[in-house]
């Protein structure tokens, strides 16, 4: 009867050891994501305190976000990816003249656009800090975009609107826009307003470029070997279909070489944030 009673102790207590070890399991660490072909599984790596989000594309938030190769940092907060970056555009510009950098990449213009000149601003880093819904969805009432930053690129030089300074068409700010099609304003702030030819050169006229605020990706201006045009897409400047990175199927953005350009009529969900 005593043995009886030792043996049924420890078995009790091995079986206590598996269901904390098990337990324990579940306390993935900030950096942990699931490798699962159908699951976007995403944890926080902002304290002790975790946050798992789950949406179905192959991609985990993370590694979608992280395609901003540009950024100096990128992790997942909550239900938003935190992104930050210094604005510099990887490529050369004019616009790097009697700046810092200047010896690696300042080049003169060299593009097509015979009516170029030079604008007085230069390129000055930044510290943007955008937020960005990690599960967009269609908002419920429309929000105009904002002047600054309305989305990032790959390489971390933020998107603008089709508009320049108070709400002006960019038919004469274009002739700004350096070969890569980009330009600072006042402070510094290098943006694109039109297809951002660098990366669509090293990436492919189809190739995702980046996330607008509203958390929704921003494609190129080619699809399926055809160009895309503004009939193509809706009033935002998109439309939804599967894409290599959402297999499932996402909204999405387009790129076109008429106005508006990368958006329309407002964001297409609900936007987060950016600070800098």
């Amino acid at each position: 009867m005593k043995n009886s009673v030792m043996f049924f102790a420890v078995l009790v207590s091995n079986v206590m050891l598996l269901v904390s070890a098990c337990g324990n399991e579940s306390n993935l660490s900030p950096s942990t994501t699931s490798s699962l072909p159908t699951t976007n599984s995403t944890t926080s790596s902002t304290g002790s305190s975790s946050t798992t989000t789950t949406t179905a594309n192959a991609l985990t938030s993370l590694e979608i976000f992280k395609k901003v190769y540009g950024a100096t940092e990128v992790y997942i907060e909550g239900n938003y990816a935190i992104i930050k970056a210094n604005g510099l555009p990887d490529h050369k510009s004019p616009y790097y003249k009697d700046t810092q950098w200047a010896t690696a990449k300042y080049e003169a213009y060299n593009g097509t656009n015979n009516k170029f000149a030079l604008n007085p601003n230069r390129i000055v880093s930044q510290s943007y800090v955008f937020k960005i819904p990690i599960n967009p969805a269609k908002a419920s009432n429309s929000s105009a975009t904002p002047a600054g930053p309305i989305g990032i690129s790959l390489n971390g030089v933020p998107f603008y609107n089709q508009y320049a300074a108070m709400n002006a068409p960019l038919t004469n700010e274009a002739n700004g826009f350096d070969q890569y099609k980009g330009h600072p304003q006042q402070q510094g702030q290098y943006h694109y307003h039109v297809e951002p030819t660098y990366l669509t050169d090293q990436k492919g006229k189809d190739a995702l470029l980046g996330f607008l605020l509203d958390g929704f990706p921003v494609y190129g201006p080619l699809e399926k070997g055809k160009t895309v045009t503004n009939s193509d897409l809706d009033g935002y400047h998109g439309h939804s279909h599967a894409t290599t990175e959402y297999p499932n199927g996402i909204y999405h953005y387009h790129i076109t070489d008429a106005d508006p350009y990368i958006n329309g009529n407002g964001f297409y969900g609900t936007a987060g944030t950016v600070s800098k």
